[in-house]
């Protein structure tokens, strides 16, 4: 009989220690889930609410409103006006060939850059095509394509457009300034971008607005000291002058004499910051700002004026001219005409004698000559607060060479901007003082540096008023109605440190009315070509117009009844 096998299975007894140890191991993991989720859903929801929110919500920048420049009455020079950019998130652009191409058509734009820009999937932004124009936007929403949207923006406009371009400047697409004043008062005009929270559904249209995260601020108005209207009649005569001389190129400086106010000022040939299709980053530059140049005989007003403050001579002392050459040292000096032997003072400024004009000089020390012209503002910043501005080139007396001293007196090596000039007159305007320039209207008056006296200020002026009379080389530069004082300048051209012998910088500084000064006006003419290069032919009927023009505008009463009279050929030139 065989033996029943046995069924039982063996029984495996775990030690107690062993099975509290995995109870434990379970019972603590399972605590671990439920802190981490009570942390994550109750405490700290923000990252799971944050990858949540990636998936619909998206921060999208509101940008500023540029501030408005306007000129002293008002009137807008510079605007920012709303257009619309397109931009794409390239993770939800998921664009068809054909889309893209469609899209790429539409922004007149090849297909391959399109593609480029969408392909990297990483980024959350990116800008397909900057300020559209209405319709090419009106045709990107007609698309209805995903992750395609578009962004309001705002476009600067300038409606003087190439009249103020020097003074106003321009910005970049990114509503920067980059030249003039747009550049000099970026902060306060540029304002801070805002931001907004949006839902977007699965295509990437937005369908709502969450919240408004951060209100723009508004960029801040500007009011300049310009006068719209002075400055059209300012561009429109240095262009027309331009023009008619062939030159390489003009400018032109108005200033109010004692507010020290930049009325009016122009460059050309000029650009048209409204069309950036012709820019041309040469026609940028401002060149009565930065530009530096000899400025001969209008120089020497402040001669004689150093001369007559010290007590030395009197606008009738009488000169001995000669005949019209002096040698000092191996160099001769000579006039441009012969006007007698012996000339007064006065005489010596309305003929224009250089010789005259360093005997003058000579009876003073350098450091008398170098005083005047420094204390008027010569070899120093002007502090206009604009970008750029040059401070031109006066050395210091103590390394002047005799002849130095004798070519200074009429404005031979020295070098200064057109608006330091201009400036440097209205010492002559406002009976000796030297007012701060500014390109912002000013609305409480200003006090000047005292430089020359009342009295000699007004000697000087009475000097200058005798150029633009017969006999005078600015003859055509008379204003009907009104007395104008001021002088004429003729330089050969400084070209690598050498003098050509046919080209010229021709300019004309003047006041009026003469018998109360309102306006300081300063025209220059870089390189006129043809018969008439010198600064009565050709900067001084330009002071004429814009003058009489200006003082129009601003209501200045006359203080002539003389009339204007036609220029007969063959007056007196002027000193080269």
């Amino acid at each position: 009989m065989r033996p029943r096998a046995n069924n039982k299975q063996p029984i495996i007894r775990l030690p107690l220690w062993r099975v509290r140890f995995v109870g434990l191991l379970l019972f603590a993991g399972f605590l671990t889930l439920a802190a981490r989720a009570l942390y994550l859903q109750g405490i700290h929801n923000e990252f799971l609410q944050e990858r949540g929110e990636s998936r619909y919500a998206r921060t999208i920048d509101v940008s500023a409103n540029r501030g408005t420049i306007t000129d002293r009455n008002g009137d807008p020079l510079a605007i920012s006006t709303p257009v619309e950019s397109v931009w794409a998130s390239p993770s939800d652009a998921k664009l068809s060939l054909a889309q893209q191409k469609r899209l790429a058509r539409v922004l007149a734009m090849p297909s391959t850059t399109l593609g480029k820009r969408l392909s990297d999937r990483r980024r959350e932004f990116v800008y397909l095509k900057r300020q559209l124009s209405p319709d090419v936007a009106a045709k990107v929403v007609a698309l209805d394509l995903p992750g395609v949207f578009l962004q309001r923006e705002y476009r600067r406009y300038y409606p003087a457009a190439e009249v103020a371009a020097h003074i106003i400047g321009f910005t970049s697409i990114d509503d920067r300034g980059q030249e003039a004043m747009e550049l000099a008062y970026q902060q306060w005009l540029a304002g801070k971008s805002g931001a907004r929270r949006v839902i977007k559904d699965r295509l990437g249209h937005i369908v709502e607005d969450i919240e408004r995260l951060r209100a723009p601020q508004e960029g801040r108005s500007l009011a300049l000291s310009i006068d719209r209207k002075v400055q059209y009649l300012a561009y429109r005569e240095l262009k027309r002058a331009a023009i008619e001389h062939d030159a390489q190129a003009g400018s032109i400086v108005v200033l109010d004499a004692y507010s020290g106010e930049v009325l009016a000022l122009a460059n050309w040939p000029s650009y048209n910051p409204n069309n950036r299709r012709t820019f041309e980053a040469k026609r940028t530059r401002n060149r009565a700002v930065v530009d530096l140049f000899e400025p001969g005989s209008t120089l020497k007003p402040f001669t004689a004026a150093a001369a007559i403050d010290a007590g030395l001579l009197g606008p009738a002392s009488v000169i001995d001219v000669g005949a019209g050459l002096l040698r000092i040292g191996n160099r001769t000096i000579r006039d441009a005409h012969r006007d007698g032997d012996f000339l007064t003072v006065s005489q010596i400024i309305q003929k224009s004698s250089n010789v005259g004009s360093v005997k003058i000089a000579m009876a003073m020390q350098p450091q008398d000559l170098w005083h005047i012209l420094s204390t008027a503002g010569f070899g120093a910043l002007p502090k206009s607060g604009f970008p750029g501005e040059a401070a031109g080139r006066l050395r210091d007396f103590n390394n002047w060479k005799p002849i130095e001293h004798a070519t200074m007196s009429y404005g031979h090596g020295i070098s200064v901007s057109l608006l330091q000039l201009a400036r440097a007159y209205t010492v002559f305007a406002t009976d000796g003082t030297l007012a701060p320039l500014t390109f912002i209207r000013r609305d409480t008056p200003v006090s000047g540096k005292r430089v020359i006296s009342a009295r000699t200020a007004r000697t000087v002026r009475a000097m200058l008023e005798g150029v633009t009379e017969s006999g005078g080389t600015a003859v055509q530069a008379r204003v009907v109605g009104y007395r104008v004082a001021g002088k004429t300048g003729t330089t050969h051209k400084l070209i690598d440190g050498a003098y050509a012998p046919h080209r010229y910088i021709s300019s004309f500084v003047g006041l009026a009315p003469a018998s109360d000064p309102r306006l300081v006006v300063a025209v220059m003419l870089d390189e006129p070509s043809g018969e008439k290069y010198y600064g009565g032919d050709v900067a001084a009927p330009v002071f004429r117009e814009v003058t009489a023009g200006a003082l129009r505008v601003l209501g200045v009463a006359p203080d002539s009844i003389e009339h204007f009279q036609p220029v007969e050929l063959g007056l007196p030139r002027e000193e080269i």
